[in-house]
């Protein structure tokens, strides 16, 4: 199999901090071009400058038809192409649907907001990023690109308080194969990545005690997962032509308890 990330050029959503910044570190360090789309609040600009000419920082918000667009622009304008498209950028809460102590439900806008930034913007870059690799040369099995989505086992074992996070990630794993299909006689690929738990901001948040207790919660290894381990999953599935429409649980063997 070719080595498909030397020269290839690779846009990922979330790409400043958790699993999008390991993603782009391992394409560049691989000799690949990243094009790192995350808002202009986050350390795009400063990781961007850190990986050097290979790596370009586009702020933006995945929700955005224009911010999204401009990235992908500025993949083709800078690098010339865009084969792979990454979407690691993803928001949650952890609230329960009715919480009978303080009599309230659920608040819908919270829920809503999980749904657009996971969902929509998910599909706001797949629907774009396929747009601009439509326009590359195909390759002797008629491949011109490669879009790598974030799911989670949440979306298969949600626990207490994981409604909206878990049917984001549930949205997630009920597109894929859809847009494969949809994206088949372009020649573009479409996967999910479903991690488990693993060490990023999202979890950094919680006390070291929590921490250590779900790392006990993986069977083997029994610990939280290492982003660069989601890094080197997306440059296999990339490499391997045959791969797609498929969901694929990267979690040490771990099923969520309630």
């Amino acid at each position: 199999l070719t080595n498909f990330q030397s020269g290839m050029v690779g846009l990922v959503t979330g790409g400043a901090s958790g699993l999008g910044r390991a993603t782009v570190e391992r394409l560049v360090q691989s000799g690949a071009s990243a094009v790192i789309l995350d808002l202009p609040s986050s350390d795009g600009q400063a990781l961007a400058s850190s990986l050097g000419e290979r790596c370009a920082f586009a702020p933006a918000d995945v929700t955005s038809e224009a911010d999204v667009q401009s990235a992908v622009s500025l993949a083709r304008e800078k690098f010339g192409k865009l084969d792979l498209a990454v979407n690691c950028a993803g928001i949650a809460v952890a609230v329960k649907t009715y919480n009978v102590k303080k009599d309230v439900p659920h608040n819908l806008e919270d829920f809503q907001r999980v749904i657009n930034v996971n969902i929509a913007g998910t599909f706001n870059v797949i629907r774009l990023a396929a747009g601009a690799m439509g326009k590359n040369e195909p390759d002797a099995d008629g491949h011109r690109g490669c879009i790598i989505n974030t799911a989670s086992v949440a979306a298969f074992d949600g626990q207490v308080g994981q409604a909206a996070y878990s049917a984001s990630k549930g949205g997630i794993v009920g597109m894929t194969l859809p847009i494969a299909r949809d994206l088949a006689p372009m020649g573009i690929r479409v996967i999910t990545i479903a991690p488990g738990l693993f060490s990023t901001p999202l979890l950094a948040g919680l006390p070291e005690k929590v921490r250590s207790f779900l790392a006990r919660q993986v069977p083997f290894p029994s610990r939280l997962g290492d982003p660069a381990e989601f890094a080197h999953l997306v440059t296999s599935l990339a490499e391997n032509p045959m791969i797609n429409g498929e969901v694929i649980r990267l979690d040490g063997a771990i099923r969520m308890q309630p």
